[in-house]
Formats: C-alpha cells, sequence, structure tokens
C-alpha cells in the first residue's frame, strides 16, 4: 500500500465514531504506517493538565501505555505540548529537550517527531513517531501535523477529558465517565462495582463448639496459601518488595495468636470475639510502647485475623459479588486470603496523594499476585462510582468506564470473541 492509499485509509478511519480503545489503538499505528516510521505512540493530558501519560502504543512494549509518563515541558514530546508546535530531531539523544525512559528501548529508533494534538484551548496530547534511519523530512513534518489534528475530535467525542474536566455540572448515577489510572495487571473486565468488605463486629456471632476445629484448619490453609504467594511474590518483586508478606507468615507461625485465640474459646467467646481479643492485646500493647513498627504489625494483624475470621466461618454480610470489579484505596493480606475467593473480574484502587512509594510498590505487587485486570491511582473513583454501577476496565490503555455505552460494551465483547477465536494459522 502507498502512502496516499494510507492516508486515505487513516482518514476514513478517524471520519468514524469509534470508542476510546480503538482510536488509542489505531490511530498511532495508522500515522506511523503513512510516515514510515517503526513507532507511534499517543500521549493524552491528564485531568492536572500537567502530565502526558501515552495511552496508545506501536512498535514498543505492550505494557508501556498506561506507565509512561512525563511533565508538560519534559522531554521533546513534553517541549512540543508546551510550544504547541511539532518538533523533529535526526537523533533524539542529541536534543536538548531529550529525557529517555528507562527500560522502553528508544535507542533503537532515534529518528524522532512529536506532534501536539491541539484542542479549543489547550493541546490535549501529542502524536509521536520514531523511526531508524532517514531523519522526517519538511513534508513528512507537515503531513503529521495533518493527520493528528482529527484525533482531537475523536478524544472529543469519546469524552474522557470533557467527562473529567466538569465535576461541578456532573451528577453521580447515570453519567458515562471515563477515569484514567496506572495499569499494573494487563487486561480488560466488564462487570458490577463493588467495595472492599470486611467482617462485621464480633458481638453479635453465638459461640459454635466447632469454632476451634475450624480455626485451626483456617490456620493451616492460610499457611499453605501464604507460602505458595510468597514463591510467586519472590519471583515478581525484589526481596524489599516481598518482605511484608514473611511478616504475615511470622504472625501465623506466633503461637501467640493461637494460644491467645483457644484461650478465649475455652472461656466461651465465639471465634469472632476471640480474635477481635487478640488483636486489641496487641494494639493496646502497640500504643503503650509508642513504636511506629509495633503499630504498624498490629494493622496488619487486624487484617489477618479477619481473613482467619472469614476463612473459619464466614460471614455472608462481607462477601462480596463473584466476578464484582473491585475499588478500594489498598489492599492487604485480607485480600489475598478472602477477597481473591470470590474471583472478582478486576481490581481498581484511588489515587492517593500522600501515598509512599513503597506502599505503592506493595499494593502493586498485591495486584499482581491476584492476577486480574487491575489499575492504580485513579483519580476520583469514589466520587463518580457506587456498589452496583456496571463499569467497563481497560488495563491495557488504563482506563475505567463507568456506566459505559451499548457501544463500548459491544465493542468489548467483540474483541473478546475476536481473542477467543481459534487462530488458523496451522501449527508448524
Amino acid at each position: 500500500m502507498g502512502q496516499l492509499d494510507s492516508v486515505l485509509t487513516y482518514l476514513g478511519f478517524v471520519a468514524k465514531p469509534k470508542s476510546l480503545p480503538i482510536l488509542l489503538d489505531e490511530a498511532p499505528r495508522q500515522i506511523a504506517t503513512c510516515l514510515g516510521a517503526a513507532v507511534g505512540s499517543l500521549y493524552l493530558r491528564e485531568d492536572d493538565g500537567t502530565t502526558l501519560v501515552m495511552r496508545g502504543n506501536v512498535g514498543f512494549d505492550e505494557r508501556a501505555p498506561g506507565r509512561v509518563r512525563l511533565k508538560v515541558g519534559e522531554g521533546i514530546t513534553g517541549r512540543a505540548v508546551e510550544l504547541r508546535r511539532p518538533i523533529a530531531a535526526a537523533t533524539a539523544s542529541d536534543h536538548e529537550s531529550f529525557h529517555g525512559v528507562p527500560g522502553l528501548g528508544e535507542e533503537r529508533y532515534p529518528v524522532f517527531l512529536a506532534v501536539p494534538i491541539l484542542g479549543k484551548d489547550e493541546p490535549l496530547g501529542a502524536v509521536v513517531l520514531q523511526r531508524a534511519g532517514e531523519p522526517f523530512t519538511e513534508a513528512e513534518l507537515s503531513l503529521a501535523a495533518a493527520l493528528t489534528a482529527p484525533i482531537a475530535a475523536g478524544i472529543r467525542h469519546a469524552r474522557v477529558l470533557d467527562d473529567l474536566r466538569q465535576p461541578k455540572r456532573a451528577t453521580r448515577g447515570a453519567r458515562r465517565v471515563t477515569l484514567t489510572g496506572e495499569p499494573v495487571t494487563p487486561g480488560s473486565a466488564l462487570g458490577a462495582i463493588a467495595a472492599l468488605r470486611r467482617p462485621a463486629e464480633a458481638s453479635t456471632e453465638a459461640p459454635n463448639d466447632g469454632d476451634l476445629e475450624r480455626f485451626t484448619e483456617a490456620i493451616e490453609a492460610a499457611r499453605a496459601t501464604l507460602a505458595e504467594l510468597i514463591a510467586d511474590a519472590t519471583a515478581i518483586g525484589s526481596p524489599e518488595e516481598t518482605r511484608f508478606l514473611q511478616q504475615y507468615q511470622l504472625m501465623l507461625e506466633d503461637q501467640r495468636l493461637q494460644r491467645l485465640t483457644t484461650e478465649a474459646l475455652g472461656r466461651g467467646e465465639s471465634l469472632a470475639k476471640a480474635l477481635r481479643h487478640v488483636v486489641g492485646e496487641a494494639t493496646k500493647a502497640a500504643a503503650d510502647s509508642g513504636d511506629a513498627f509495633l503499630l504498624e504489625r498490629a494493622r496488619g494483624l487486624e487484617q489477618l485475623c479477619d481473613a482467619l475470621r472469614m476463612m473459619a466461618s464466614p460471614d455472608p454480610g462481607a462477601a462480596l459479588p463473584s466476578r464484582a470489579l473491585v475499588i478500594a484505596d489498598a489492599l492487604g493480606i485480607y485480600d489475598l486470603l478472602v477477597t481473591a475467593r470470590a474471583h472478582p473480574a478486576g481490581f481498581v484502587l484511588s489515587a492517593a496523594p500522600h501515598r509512599d512509594e513503597a506502599a505503592k510498590k506493595q499494593n502493586a505487587l498485591l495486584l499482581q499476585l491476584l492476577g486480574v485486570p487491575a489499575l492504580l491511582e485513579v483519580a476520583g473513583i469514589f466520587r463518580w462510582a457506587s456498589p452496583g454501577n456496571i463499569a467497563l476496565l481497560d488495563a491495557h490503555h488504563g482506563l475505567l468506564v463507568v456506566n459505559p455505552s451499548r457501544a463500548d460494551i459491544a465493542t468489548y465483547r467483540a474483541a473478546r470473541r475476536a481473542s477467543s477465536r481459534p487462530s488458523l494459522v496451522p501449527n508448524r
């Protein structure tokens, strides 16, 4: 196919309404074909107005979208958005605005062109083209600018920015809203929103003759599950990132947990109340000492005891609906041992301005262990989504569509059907 045919194909593509994921995948792919580029990327400007995130790409690792982030003014791409003009470089690393992304492999494609996507009031993002070989000519730069212009209309049609930037005029309910985040585990999922749940207070539960036996079985099941999780985590993360899981392993081996629980059961307390007593003792000791480590350990012990209680004697009120899209501020050991049993379709964690990097890495590791499509750092999730809302999670591009349209759902289902079809290429 010649360049003219490629351009005409692209113009036909952008002229038709389409979902945002299709635009993010196909626009950079087709523009790259028109310009003879090996790499095409589409960056969108976030709601904060200062951050550019790669949401679509062809040519780099499929995990790049949602993870590559720049500030407006940072790097050649950010500088092009800041100036609202295309910038080309024969060798990107020699350009004064160059900002390399470790692990992306950009050095293979040093010829660089960044073109801002101009909106009504401000740039909406940028298209970036990269290749090896000849620098982009003036004619190619002009063509790239012309091909990039229609993307602004596509973005507005998808309403990814309008829904985020007009919260005062919006109301929760049936309105379609697209939120953005950082992908952790790739994939897509469609389901009803559900918030994380924990078992109710222990005071209403009556003692049961089988509590001790069920508690012992829960301890053994938790040990086995945790050992498997630690093995999986070790293959994924660094020793520092996985150490917190080993702390839970030590808690399970701590004889005081079993002794205090057994003693409370012997006094006629219910299992729920007995475990709450153990947590109370640990919390009081930690508070009296003022030791930050002990306070953190007490909070972890509370989650572990809640998990053991649910494993031994499930509380129906704390059970999650099956195949839900779970929203939360953070995850912990309870979710690995209990929440995962409901087989959630995906997880979405909210943005926390004061969350440190260590906590973010811990959440990312837990999401990988859970092994379903997941996003981190989704701003506004609790403002825009309520339990029961239908949502579409796109953990490839880093998008969550709350109250998706029929077209969104049809596109998702068509993609699922296409991915499940057997290959027509014979095995060799």
